[in-house]
Order: structure tokens, then sequence, then C-alpha cells
């Protein structure tokens, strides 16, 4: 992929955040990363940096750690993918000729929305979210404090923030609203949960100290009540959302997460991770500092993981999130126990998407690597393969699909207008749906940067196809189709 040269590698760790070893910050100092000095960024070009990337973990010795890391994703889903281009998957038919018609209706939106400033495309991130009704909530909360906050703790305050934002991103349900105690304006799905988290945070819902409500830390979060929660998020009979008691556990085990000092301080801030980062031996101080992604990567899927739960998919009793077993793995016999699973690790993926805004545009961070993070393997980007026809539900599987949704809608309290076919996350349909998403979006940002004329440093990124394209298409006119699929859970973890 050409993502970095990896000849004279200066870094030879991979930044596992298990260890803090090397680090300035550790387990038992209250040190803060050094102070900041001035920097002229005038002409800084980072790819004339080296900047060497660890290599991948090897699966034959650690297959857990593989599985984890940030380049098994690409490398497993592609497997499946391959497949998906001979129209050889288990359960979708895949129609060839209407990927030019997808990337076609991708490069209209573009064009109506950004022509002809492609580059002014922000990334997706949390930060948009923030920004629903056009109101730049995070610039307004920024301009609120007082300059006596540093620039770093302006940072931390707003990677306390977008991470408890983005833990509270789960499918919220079609009856579930709020409404902006604010703007008194009314807002729904992943706005809405935006809106609501950045409210709370200012109101103190996540802090324990009563003169710093816009922080987020180990006490603030274990004393959080589920009442407390359903309160905030202006939950009611009338006004329901989906799984209010798993996001309230979510938050506490948070809690506990926060207690590793190491990487997020003695205050046990998720803020507190940008002194660890900024203070590791892979970080590289130039003109502006240059973390790598696997850096910023193995900080959240270890630091994080007795969040996610234990329940899941797991090697060698290594419990791997947000990855499962797919059947449309290559076979290759004898089979290893960890050769037929394919992880996603989409909430860290969106994780990373999401605090690398705040880090880049506030501290002016760089962050190398990023070409490593996918395309989000989830309902609104997938739902657009299925809503322009690029892939059909084989009949055995959208009958088993449409019986099980009928089941469901005699449950009290579960839809029962919206007809569409219904599985759990560990499906075997959507553990294959999810991993060619993750091809399919790799190969539409190359026709689309076609398309359009744009190469070199004028292509558009996969984060701007995202924010622009595939996720802004899929949440809005895709769902008015109402033809893509659901799962049990709309919320994939980790």
């Amino acid at each position: 992929m050409g993502l970095f040269n990896k000849k004279n590698a200066k870094i030879n760790t991979n930044g596992d955040a298990r260890s803090s070893t090397g680090s300035s910050l550790s387990a038992s100092s209250g040190l803060k990363s050094p102070p900041l000095t001035a920097r002229n960024s005038a002409g800084f070009s980072p790819s004339a940096i080296d900047v060497s990337l660890p290599a991948p973990p090897d699966p034959t010795l650690d297959p857990a750690a593989y599985l984890k890391s940030i380049f098994a994703v690409r490398a497993r889903c592609g497997l499946v993918y391959q497949r998906a281009k001979r129209n050889q998957l288990a359960h979708f038919d895949v129609d060839g000729s209407k990927f030019g018609e997808t990337a076609a209706y991708l490069v209209s939106i573009l064009k109506r929305d950004y022509a002809p400033d492609y580059d002014k495309i922000p990334a997706h991130s949390r930060w948009s979210h923030f920004e629903a009704g056009g109101r730049p909530r995070v610039d307004q909360l920024l301009q609120s404090w007082p300059s006596s906050v540093d620039v770093q703790e302006r940072t931390r305050r707003l990677i306390d923030l977008f991470l408890v934002s983005v833990l509270l991103d789960a499918g919220a349900g079609t009856k579930w609203s709020y409404k902006s105690k604010e703007s008194g304006k009314i807002y729904k799905r992943s706005e809405g949960l935006a809106v609501a988290s950045l409210e709370m945070f200012k109101a103190g819902f996540f802090s324990s100290e009563e003169l710093e409500p816009c922080q987020v830390d180990v006490e603030g979060l274990k004393r959080l009540s589920l009442q407390q929660l359903a309160r905030g998020l202006q939950v009611s009979e009338d006004n329901p959302i989906a799984g209010l008691e798993g996001r309230a556990g979510l938050l506490s085990r948070l809690g506990d997460a926060l207690k590793n000092s190491a990487l997020f301080g003695r205050e046990g801030r998720p803020g507190h991770m940008l002194d660890y980062l900024l203070s590791h031996p892979t970080t590289q101080a130039a003109s502006v500092p240059i973390i790598t992604v696997p850096t910023l990567w193995t900080v959240l899927i270890n630091g994080l993981s007795c969040v996610w739960p234990s329940t899941r998919t797991q090697i060698d009793g290594v419990s791997l999130g947000d990855a499962w077993p797919c059947s449309s793995m290559p076979p290759s016999p004898p089979r290893l126990p960890w050769e037929n699973i394919v992880p996603f690790h989409k909430l860290t993926q969106w994780l990373c998407y999401s605090l690398m805004v705040p880090m880049t545009k506030v501290m002016k961070i760089h962050f190398a690597g990023t070409e490593l993070l996918t395309g989000l393997p989830e309902y609104r980007n997938g739902g657009l393969l299925i809503d322009t026809g690029l892939l059909t539900l084989k009949d055995k599987d959208a009958n088993r699909g449409l019986a099980a949704y009928r089941d469901n809608a005699m449950q009290k309290g579960q839809p029962n207008m919206e007809v569409v076919p219904l599985f759990s996350t560990d499906d075997d349909v959507i553990v294959e749906w999810r991993a060619v998403t993750v091809g399919f979006l790799d190969d539409l940002l190359v026709e689309v940067n076609g398309i359009l004329g744009l190469s070199g440093q004028d292509k558009l990124s996969l984060a701007q196809l995202l924010e622009a394209g595939t996720w802004k298409v899929s949440n809005h006119d895709a769902q008015d189709k109402q033809t893509t699929m659901l799962t049990s859970s709309r919320a994939v973890e980790n």
C-alpha cells in the first residue's frame, strides 16, 4: 500500500500500551507531558519526515495480539472481499455492474455539497456530529474556557468529551430523540447522542469535581447512576432509548479502565492519554509532534480492553472484542483456531478517527499511519452497498432474517413497521457483510478520486469519503428507503 518507508527503521517498539517502559510518564508519577515550545510549522511537510511504523504482530506466535491489531483488519477483511469480487460469497449475490453506479452516486453527492473545494471536506469524526444543525458547538465550548486553560488542558478536556461521547454513540432506536437545552431543537440518532453527551459534559455529569464540570474522571463515572444517565439523555416511557442499561454499564467499566494511571494519570482522565502519547518513545518532535497511529491504537485497544464484553470471541483465553468467525474465510487445512476470524474493531477505529481531530486541530499534532485505518464496517456504510444493489441477500438468508424480524416484532416495545431482515451481531450474514464493506469502501475511494480527477495530495482520504459520502448518504437518503438490514444490536462494540 505504500504507507510509509519501513527501510532504515528508527523505531523498533510496537508502542504496546500495556507497558509504560521508556515513557516519561510512569504509573507512580503525576508528570504531565513537557510544555510545548514555540514552533514554526511554516513549510512543514510530514511526508518529508522518515516515520517508520512497527511491524504487525506475528499471528503464528501471538494470534490474539495480531487479531487485536489495526494491521489485521484490512488484511483479514480482504480475504472475504476477494471472494466478493468473484461473486462467491456465502450469503450475498454481488452485482459488479452496480459498482460504477454507486461510485457515481457518491460523486454526485460530493459535487453537490463541496465542488470544487473538496479539500474543505473534514475528516470523519465525532466533531462533525457535535455541529448538528450547523452550530459550532466545540468551538463555542473552547471559547467558553478562560485563557488560563492552556492548549494541552484544552485538548485533554476535548479527549475526555469525545471518548465518552463515542462510547455513548450506539444505536438509539427509532423512537428516541433529544431536545437541546441550549437551542430547543430536536435531534435523533448519532447527532442526538452527540448533542446530549456534550450538554451532559458541560453540566458535569461525568466529573467528580464540582468546580471543574468539563472533565471525565474515574469517580465521576463510577458514581453516575442509571437514573442520572436516563435523565441526561431525556429518556422516558414516551421517549425510550435502546440499550440504556448497556450504556450505563459501559461507562462504569470505563471508570475501571481509567484507573490505569500509566495511561490516564493519577486523576484517571481519558485526556491524560495525551501526556502518554507525547512522551512515548515512538513520538517524534519535529516542528509539530508526530504520533503514530499504532501507538494511539494500542492505548485504546489495550487500555480500554476491560470496557468491552468478555463474552466475545476468544483466542488462548484472550477476548478479541469486535472480531468474529466467518465461513467465507478461505480454508487452509489444517486450519488453526484463529484463521477463520475476521476482526473489525469498529468502535476503536471510530475512537481513533474522532480523537485524532481535536489533537490535530488544537495541538497541531500530526498522525503518521492514518492509512492503516479502514472504513467503518457498520450499518450505514454497509447499508449503502445493499441500497444501491451492489449486494443482494440470498433468498434463504432473507427468508431466515424476515422470520426473525416477525418473531421479534411480536415482543412488546419492538419495532413492527420497518420490515427488513433481522440478524444477531454474530450471525455469519452480518460478519460477511461487514467484511466486504471494508473492501468495497477502499475500492470506492479509488474510483471516486478517479472520477473527480483528484491525484497526489489533492486526493480524498478515506476519512473524507466517509464523512461527505458513504456515511452521509446512508444516514439520510438510504435510511429513507428502509431496505438496510438490521442487527439485534446496531451498536457493534469495540
